[in-house]
């Protein structure tokens, strides 16, 4: 039988202790706001449930695997690698899976805007943030306290910094170049064969907010722009007369129909050609996943500036 003298068990009590205190001290409690409220946790969690595109995106960039993830939608390749069976499921972006998500014990659950409405019910589970801005809100603004916010919680703060700053520089650029040469923008999603137009208070205020086009349509009701979704209805018609500078198009046909869409060659009208965005070849279409699944994603808002600054060069 082994034996312990008392300084050894002395010494074994001092480094318990030691090793305790070092855990409390670590494992620091953190509080951080969101659209929906606050929420307050423990730093550094480990078991983290992901609900929602741009929130696996966030997290995905930051180096934290979680343990469930929301499915049932189209993943951006970069993202592919959570369809696997050994990742549990979380439910879909717009409803969770209560009980597989509280079965995988986590100490944090991240929502994204579509299913943002559960934040109470995910509370009663573990402690919930919600990753999401506002529409017709300062998209870079909001998105970057989104992204320190991640940097509290997991101890992430330097390298949310550093694509921060990368990021900020690409921005100013890009503003600096469309306000200097007086850009204008019309933004349009096809959609059911319905073309819609977004403008200073939609969804995809980030053009003008951020990236320093003028809107080509004025819109008069910025309130019920900023409550709609889906932008306001137009006809080509409109377009040829607003004769835009610049045309983005997001096909939201190819994300709904996976992969299946005649969007191009609707838009290959010449009303659409009579356009100075066409005949400049200032007339993209824009990364549907960045765009319009995983917004505030890191690697998504890195593509956002791609596609606006191949419009620069």
């Amino acid at each position: 039988m082994k034996c312990f003298n008392k300084s050894s068990l002395i010494a074994s009590a001092f480094i318990s202790i030691a090793t305790l205190s070092s855990v409390s001290v670590s494992a620091k409690s953190v509080t951080v706001n969101h659209i929906m409220g606050s929420t307050t946790l423990e730093s550094s969690p480990q078991r983290v449930v992901v609900i929602g595109t741009g929130a696996l995106d966030a997290v995905d960039a930051l180096k934290i695997k979680p343990v469930a993830v929301s499915k049932g939608t189209a993943l951006p390749d970069y993202l592919d690698q959570y369809n696997a069976d050994n990742i549990a499921s979380s439910g879909t972006i717009f409803e969770p899976d209560f009980e597989t998500i509280y079965t995988q014990k986590p100490d944090l659950i991240i929502v994204g805007p579509r299913s943002s409405k559960h934040f109470k019910e995910l509370s009663k589970i573990a402690p919930t943030f919600v990753f999401a801005v506002e529409n017709g809100s300062d998209y870079w603004q909001n998105t970057q306290t989104l992204w320190n916010d991640l940097g509290v919680i997991f101890d992430k703060q330097e390298l949310v910094n550093q694509k921060i700053d990368v990021l900020n520089q690409r921005f100013k650029a890009i503003k600096s170049y469309n306000q200097s040469h007086n850009m204008d923008a019309l933004m349009l999603m096809s959609s059911g064969g319905n073309v819609t137009s977004f403008g200073e208070g939609s969804r995809f205020s980030v053009l003008y907010k951020d990236f320093g086009f003028k809107p080509t349509i004025a819109v008069k009701d910025k309130k019920s722009e900023k409550t709609g979704g889906h932008g306001q209805l137009v006809s080509y018609e409109l377009v040829s007369q607003e004769n835009p500078s610049t045309l983005l198009i997001l096909d939201r046909d190819k994300l709904v129909n996976k992969g299946k869409s005649t969007t191009r060659q609707d838009f290959d009208n010449e009303l659409v050609k009579s356009t100075n965005a066409y005949k400049n070849n200032r007339m993209i279409y824009l990364d549907i996943p960045a765009w319009y699944v995983a917004s505030s994603g890191i690697t998504a808002t890195e593509t956002m500036v791609s596609d606006i600054e191949s419009l620069t060069k």
